[in-house]
């Protein structure tokens, strides 16, 4: 098993500070090694948060987020820092590239944060690998958004991380647009056997991964819709 979610609580002040605003309640997962989960919901239900906890991004109110044996919940700020740079792809709807660095440099700052050799090499496979190997060195304003979110997707991918986690992959992207990158990532993923955690609206995406998932009422319910 490589996470486990062990009853998960986040709630956060309201806007008067009258009483608390519950996003996820006695919330439990367990994933496995190299599957594929997807997390559908209706807007606002908790999903982003979700992502948030298991990246150590954010902190759960109560609950333990355990991640290949070990507990987010037990690290500082410098270990799981560490930690996630080595263990946790992300990939975020907005891209969240660099706009003043080019698309090798997005893709190989993952790497030269941890001091990784031949680095921009790397980078550069990776980039090859996405079919952007001819706009490595490109700006973010000079690609598509197609090609924006296929580098976002290559600097979660170039650590090899344990685990991606994908926020609306193709959330900002046309129809045919997003069936190629869908394509490209699911291809990746098994290249690379890593597990995929997935949130989308997107229910063809959806139903590309192993197990669905919806979010309801603050907790997770296996689907077959």
């Amino acid at each position: 098993m490589i996470l486990k979610l062990n009853k998960i609580h986040k709630q956060y002040p309201s806007a008067d500070n009258t009483e608390a605003v519950k996003v996820l309640e006695n919330l439990n997962l367990e994933i496995h090694q190299k599957e594929t989960v997807a997390i559908i919901g209706q807007s606002g239900c908790g999903k982003s948060t979700l992502l948030s906890l298991i990246a150590g991004l954010d902190s759960p109110t109560t609950g333990e987020v355990i991640l290949d044996g070990q507990s987010l919940q037990t690290m500082n700020e410098e270990t799981l820092a560490k930690y996630r740079s080595k263990q946790i792809g992300i990939v975020f709807q907005r891209f969240h590239l660099m706009p003043h660095l080019t698309a090798l440099e997005n893709v190989s700052l993952p790497l030269e944060l941890s001091r990784q050799r031949n680095s921009q090499q790397q980078a550069a496979q990776t980039l090859e690998t996405m079919g952007l190997g001819h706009r490595k060195n490109h700006f973010p304003h000079q690609l598509s958004g197609g090609e924006c979110q296929r580098v976002a997707i290559a600097r979660a991918l170039v650590i090899k991380p344990a685990l991606l986690l994908a926020d609306e992959p193709t959330g900002n992207l046309d129809e045919k647009t997003g069936e190629k990158l869908s394509d490209i990532l699911f291809d990746m993923v098994e290249s690379i056997s890593m597990t995929l955690l997935l949130v989308t609206h997107n229910h063809s995406l959806a139903h590309r991964c192993q197990r669905k998932l919806q979010l309801r009422d603050g907790s997770l319910h296996e689907t077959m819709d």
